[in-house]
């Protein structure tokens, strides 16, 4: 394949191009996608060396983990003259959050059922801390105090209002299921509270990127383990962007010719294509102080719903 040439060439100087590069979220994409499957500890060169291709230089991925070991995402161990990165306890649960959304395989049935969150009784600031977490969880505002979500994962919710010492100052409602789920009403409230307009220009943007690359990658006969360590790793970095403002509501909530659901199987296909590939370019030039990464284990294979 010609890289010089083709359309992962234009997704690679399109990343280069950004301003500023954030090389810190491009190595949280391939700690969560590549490493945490595989022992979740790399080596600080083999790091360097997976992200040069991607024109990220030395000098910046160091930098970069430095910030990621300083905020917490991190945790580093000498051995010798060389320094081998791995998560944290609370960057690994970070991680487990995040990526859950990414490779999920689908939506589970919805039985009409809301959960509401009321923050009335908390501060300006926890108020604003808590809606924070929750719009990432997937949570939209129905009022300024008043927060939902119609198939958030209760336990889930718990512990993160837990964490924020927050579980014993909201009012939590859970409705019973209603006869018509999406009425006209609900469908324009739920349009307006998680913005889907501006979340359905993601996606169409999304879909224009990776289509010509999967229709280019999808004919050829043997793929070049390098391109498809580089296409996978774009394709979720720039999918977990989306991901992770989208909050993942049920068919019936959203609009017949959501670009959500044409993202998700675009990603699930190239992702499946290039899978095998990436993870031999993984193994060809990555290494733990034991010696190349263990093999991923069968977590790793249910991805999208199954990658075999």
């Amino acid at each position: 394949m010609d890289l010089q040439s083709d359309h992962l060439e234009t997704l690679i100087k399109r990343f280069q191009q950004r301003r500023p590069l954030r090389t810190g979220s491009l190595i949280i994409t391939v700690f969560g996608d590549a490493i945490v499957p595989r022992g979740g500890t790399v080596w600080l060169g083999s790091l360097i060396e997976l992200l040069a291709p991607m024109g990220v230089n030395q000098r910046l991925v160091r930098t970069s983990v430095f910030r990621l070991t300083r905020e917490g995402w991190l945790i580093a161990e000498k051995v010798g003259r060389r320094s081998y990165y791995g998560l944290t306890g609370a960057g690994r649960r970070r991680f487990e959050k995040a990526f859950k959304r990414v490779y999920s395989g689908g939506q589970p049935a919805w039985d009409g059922a809301w959960t509401l969150v009321i923050l009335n009784q908390l501060d300006a600031d926890r108020r604003r801390d808590v809606r924070q977490e929750l719009e990432w969880m997937g949570f939209g505002a129905f009022a300024p105090t008043v927060l939902a979500h119609p198939g958030v994962d209760r336990a889930e919710l718990n512990a993160s209002l837990q964490e924020l010492g927050a579980l014993d100052d909201v009012i939590l409602f859970q409705t019973d299921t209603v006869d018509q789920f999406a009425t006209r009403p609900l469908r324009r409230l739920v349009r307006e509270a998680w913005n889907l307009d501006q979340l359905a220009e993601g996606y169409g943007e999304f879909l224009n990127q990776f289509r010509p690359l999967w229709n280019q990658m999808r004919k050829e006969k043997n793929l070049p383990p390098k391109e498809c360590f580089l296409a996978r790793t774009l394709l979720i970095h720039e999918y977990r962007k989306l991901l992770l403002r989208d909050p993942l509501l049920p068919d019936e909530l959203l609009p017949a010719d959501w670009e959500g659901r044409a993202a998700r199987q675009l990603a699930r296909n190239l992702y499946r294509l290039t899978g095998q590939g990436a993870e031999t370019w993984i193994s060809q030039h990555a290494e733990t102080a034991q010696g190349p990464l263990p093999e991923a284990g069968d977590g790793f294979y249910q991805r999208f719903g199954g990658l075999d």
